[in-house]
């Protein structure tokens, strides 16, 4: 699994010009993307490192300060652009593999105390967000 993690002051998804998803305040907006070899196992993984990596101001966690995280599914993380002029998909796990395992590490997430907030799966999604810093990190695990 592949999570590109934004340190926000804010940030929202709308779909279909209804917001869907939002936080406010100091948090995380994590795009996550699901390779074919992700597995439940490394959903919790990624949601104890998302709960706890201290990215946020003084060198804080989400869990430290009780930050919210909103999470949205993003198969494109997995797209692979070093040849030709386009992006093969072929990393990237189909919906019906993928979505379960973005819905796990949510269910994790809020299992360890998160306040988290979502995008909706498959839909096209306006993400706007205020990076704080900017700070934005790559997590796999």
């Amino acid at each position: 699994m592949r999570a590109v993690v934004q340190r926000v002051d804010g940030a929202s998804v709308v779909v279909d010009g209804e917001t869907v998803g939002e936080i406010v305040g100091q948090g995380l907006c994590v795009l996550v993307g699901v390779g074919h070899d992700d597995t439940p196992r490394k959903a919790a993984q990624l949601a104890r490192k998302l709960w706890s990596v201290r990215v946020l101001e003084d060198e804080k966690s989400c869990s430290d300060v009780a930050a919210p995280l909103l999470v949205i599914s993003q198969f494109t993380l997995l797209g692979d652009a070093r040849k030709g002029r386009r992006p093969t998909w072929n990393a990237a796990a189909p919906g019906e593999v993928a979505e379960p395992l973005v819905d796990e590490v949510v269910a994790r997430l809020r299992e360890l105390g998160a306040q988290v907030e979502t995008g909706r799966f498959g839909a096209d999604m306006k993400v706007s967000l205020t990076n704080n810093g900017p700070f934005t990190v790559l997590i796999e695990v």
